[in-house]
């Protein structure tokens, strides 16, 4: 355990129980706060924060599968460990808060040695998630740090976020691709930050070697990123999203479908963007002329004729699906982002030598 007590919120409408637990998960390991009611949980949950929660499932009123239920779907903490308490000979109950969201469960009358040993796991996989959190939240704001720097490609990250979930959902993906995704749009130039400035913000085309220190940028980004388990997919998109489906792509030259289909389905999504807007080495194209590049390039080879077909569907019937909704929230780190004034980064990274 580590040294901050871990918060343990009881709910039970028998006085007694959380007296009994109270007595059990004792300070400094522990801090206790008790509910006596599904709804007095769910009004505490709604403002602070938790590592456990002990949950009595027969309660008058709203009982603890409902506010199991509301936990994860109304309050959405869905990674908050919930360990329900039940009595001995209550399979059913047991199946059932499962069903509701339980991680956990323990028999009343229960063993105390048999109590602590539940929490602790539980206090365990809650701050192992807490600290994966916070470091998915710094590469997030890694990531916005590169979108900050470059002034000419705007809103691009959270485009491409929004975008290539359209394009996903059009292919039928599961929902954690989806959200690779989501993630991939955001973090797939993160390796951008080991990129000179020199190089990245430069006006006009790159020299030969200034485009191989360029291209570099995927095998950084995916090397941040790789450690962390839940970024797996999200990897693929980072090291493969400059690979082409006739090989000619980088950095490992992969073709067809050996290039990984999250990869593809964003490459799409980023050539677009990439020639809808303005960026330093070019204007912004009319949008007849991005379809007609769309489709050049296609016929050359470059990109998944499935998935363009499917792609270029949506841009032809319902173009509108691909606008991102304003405020529509990507991650933690735009809430940060969203609140700073990009101009004045860029004119303060960018200022002269003499200040």
């Amino acid at each position: 355990m580590e040294d901050t007590a871990a918060r343990i919120l009881i709910v039970d409408d028998m006085a007694t129980t959380r007296k009994l637990i109270s007595l059990t998960l004792v300070k400094p390991e522990f801090e206790v706060v008790e509910a006596a009611s599904g709804e007095a949980a769910l009004e505490y949950l709604r403002d602070n924060a938790v590592d456990v929660v002990l949950m009595d499932v027969m309660m008058p009123g709203m009982d603890g599968f409902e506010a199991t239920r509301r936990i994860r779907k109304e309050l959405n903490l869905t990674l908050l460990p919930v360990i329900i308490l039940t009595t001995v000979d209550a399979t059913d109950a047991v199946v059932r808060g499962m069903k509701a969201g339980a991680d956990d469960y323990v028999t009343k009358p229960f063993n105390n040695v048999e109590l602590v040993a539940r929490v602790h796991a539980a206090v365990a996989r809650k701050r192992l998630i807490d600290r994966l959190d916070d470091t998915e939240a710094v590469l997030f704001s890694l990531a916005r740090m590169v979108e900050a720097r470059d002034h000419d490609t705007g809103d691009h990250c959270d485009r491409l976020a929004h975008a290539s979930v359209v394009l996903g959902k059009a292919l039928q993906l599961p929902p954690n691709d989806l959200e690779a995704l989501r993630r991939g749009g955001v973090m797939h130039d993160i390796g951008k930050l080991g990129i000179p400035d020199a190089i990245l913000l430069k006006k006009g085309k790159l020299d030969p070697d200034e485009w191989e220190i360029m291209k570099q940028h995927v095998t950084i980004g995916a090397g941040l990123c790789a450690p962390l388990h839940s970024m797996r997919k999200t990897v693929d998109i980072i090291r493969c999203h400059h690979e082409k489906w006739n090989g000619s792509g980088y950095p490992d030259g992969l073709a067809g479908e050996d290039i990984p289909l999250l990869a593809r389905v964003f490459q799409i999504v980023d050539i677009f963007d990439a020639l809808s807007y303005a960026r330093p080495y070019k204007p912004v194209f009319p949008h007849e002329k991005v379809l007609e590049i769309l489709n050049e390039e296609t016929a050359k080879g470059y990109w998944d004729p499935k998935l363009m077909a499917v792609f270029m569907d949506i841009v032809k019937t319902r173009p509108q699906d691909l606008v991102r909704p304003r405020h529509s929230g990507t991650d933690l780190s735009e809430t940060v982002f969203g609140e700073i004034d990009k101009s004045k980064i860029w004119d303060w990274y960018h200022k002269d030598e003499n200040g």
